[in-house]
């Protein structure tokens, strides 16, 4: 059968995972000629990636194929990276070819676009299964720990029982905003946002950012400068929080944790704030997709979301205001924020 007459990409791979044939739907797909597909590892070099951000470059068969009675690939999303550098969610599914003695000699593998299903339903299916993996490691967490101060109370010295509580107040915190994510996704986007405003002093929310995001990252060095006349502004403190706590972690996490500075500056009817880095900084190619949800860059095997900058945004968004992001490869990476200073209409009545 001639595979250029099926709507989806098909690859045929030989035992060393690399491509031995593929059809015009594969090039279609991945934006790459049929001579630069061919002798290619597809992980390798459409920088495939699971959907909890692990790559999938090693070019090794799953584990499951060592039972000869495994012949088929069940049906599981990847994202890959086309030619032209956008990130494309495929639905993969194929199957092993085996020889007389069971051994795997190579694979087909047929792959959908993603794109193709209802993005309702994509965004569903993501939400569930990103929110679901954020959320297992500290549940389990608490879960332990409080078994152990439950089992062994006694036993246990007071520093001791001190250090698992602030554990469990830390991963409880975290399950927190795990799920504050998933009301503001909803929120979001049906226009149901809800602000809570009052004069909110910007200064001392991040100062309390600093203090707590430090508490997890005890080598973190910020420096944070304001002017002595900076305004307040009427904002809700909690979302307002939430930005900076999510562009702090980000910044000590993806960039560096020393040699952070957080800046403010009084404009005409705004306030700005600065949070940069001095980081790797971010390639252009990553840059104009940072506020894509479930956006994670493979270079940093990241094990968030990829919820947090585009809620972030729609958040000072609600505000009236703007985020932005500047980097540089090698010297570091600065978001911005925006806030108005004028009173909202709703409080002026």
């Amino acid at each position: 059968m001639d595979t250029d007459l099926l709507p989806d990409a098909v690859f045929e791979l030989d035992a060393d995972g690399r491509v031995q044939a593929a059809n015009q739907a594969a090039v279609a797909l991945t934006g790459y000629p049929i001579g630069t597909l061919i002798g290619s590892r597809p992980g390798e070099l459409l920088a495939c990636q699971a959907t909890d951000g692990q790559p999938m470059t090693d070019g090794t068969w799953h584990p499951s194929t060592r039972l000869a009675s495994v012949v088929r690939m069940p049906e599981h999303e990847v994202r890959m990276r086309a030619a032209d550098g956008s990130e494309v969610g495929v639905m993969v599914t194929g199957r092993y070819r085996r020889d007389d003695d069971g051994r795997v000699v190579g694979a087909v593998l047929v792959a959908r676009n993603g794109n193709r299903r209802p993005s309702g339903a994509i965004e569903g299916i993501e939400v569930i299964s990103t929110v679901s993996h954020e959320l297992r490691a500290p549940l389990t967490s608490v879960r332990g720990y409080t078994s152990l101060l439950l089992n062994r109370w006694d036993r246990l010295a007071d520093d001791q029982k001190r250090s698992m509580l602030e554990q469990v107040n830390h991963d409880a915190g975290r399950v927190t905003r795990l799920v504050t994510e998933l009301l503001d996704i909803s929120r979001l986007e049906s226009g149901r946002l809800v602000l809570r405003r009052q004069l909110v002093q910007l200064s001392g929310l991040v100062a309390n950012v600093v203090e707590n995001v430090r508490m997890m990252e005890p080598g973190l060095e910020v420096e944070v400068a304001f002017p002595p006349d900076f305004p307040e502004v009427y904002a809700d403190s909690d979302k307002v929080e939430q930005v900076l706590t999510n562009l702090v972690e980000n910044a000590a996490k993806y960039g560096h944790p020393k040699g952070m500075r957080i800046s403010g500056r009084r404009g005409q009817d705004t306030v700005t704030v600065a949070v940069a880095d001095s980081g790797d900084g971010i390639s252009e190619r990553d840059l104009r997709r940072i506020f894509t949800k479930f956006f994670r860059r493979a270079e940093t095997r990241p094990t968030g979301s990829g919820l947090g900058l585009w809620i972030s945004r729609g958040l000072v968004e609600a505000h009236g205001g703007s985020l932005v992001v500047a980097s540089q490869v090698g010297t570091g990476t600065t978001f911005t924020f925006t806030l108005p200073t004028a009173i909202p209409e709703e409080l002026s009545r």
